[in-house]
């Protein structure tokens, strides 16, 4: 389950891709518009440590889909995968990654493409007692599942596209579309 805390973040995810999509690094995203979140989705890391949601925006124009995994700690040898730092007023400050590039992020599509690991269940604590559990915003499901995590090397969509027939894919379905969102 991914566990989610009412907070204050600075700056809100939106800032941070509003700041790190117009870079070169990140692809860009082309498009009319403010930055709008269209919807997200969350895996677990199974040992309780790095963040992973991944997140469907736009400008108006198409989807974007970005990986983040959040870390109480930096990310030793990964400087080219950091986006930013945030301060989150529960967890403290985050160390935030393209998490295309996070060996965490990428272990757990793994594991998804091989449907071994489902999208995290979206729980909202207040210190130690659970307010309610939100329903995702973005509906994940498997094509074709590998038979195993093991070598798979994953593809991620920058842009949700169509199913390829013969590869194990993730599909995303969200309010008003649905598209692959990476494939083996």
């Amino acid at each position: 389950m991914a566990i989610i805390h009412p907070s204050t973040l600075i700056p809100t995810k939106l800032e941070l891709l509003e700041e790190w999509l117009a870079t070169p690094a990140s692809g860009g995203l082309a498009g009319p518009g403010e930055l709008r979140r269209v919807g997200s989705y969350r895996f677990d890391d199974p040992a309780g440590e790095v963040g992973i949601e991944a997140l469907l925006v736009t400008r108006g124009g198409p989807v974007r889909h970005v990986v983040l995994t959040y870390r109480a700690e930096p990310l030793e040898g990964a400087a080219e995968h950091q986006i930013a730092t945030m301060e989150h007023s529960v967890l403290g400050r985050r160390w935030v990654y393209d998490g295309t590039g996070d060996p965490v992020a990428l272990a757990a599509y793994r594991r998804a493409l091989a449907g071994l690991q489902h999208q995290a269940a979206l729980e909202v604590w207040e210190g130690d007692t659970l307010v309610e559990t939100r329903e995702p915003t973005v509906g994940l499901t498997v094509w074709d599942p590998a038979a195993s995590p093991d070598g798979l090397s994953v593809r991620f969509a920058r842009e949700p596209g169509a199913v390829e027939t013969g590869s194990p894919a993730l599909v995303a379905t969200w309010d008003g579309g649905s598209g692959v969102v990476a494939t083996a």
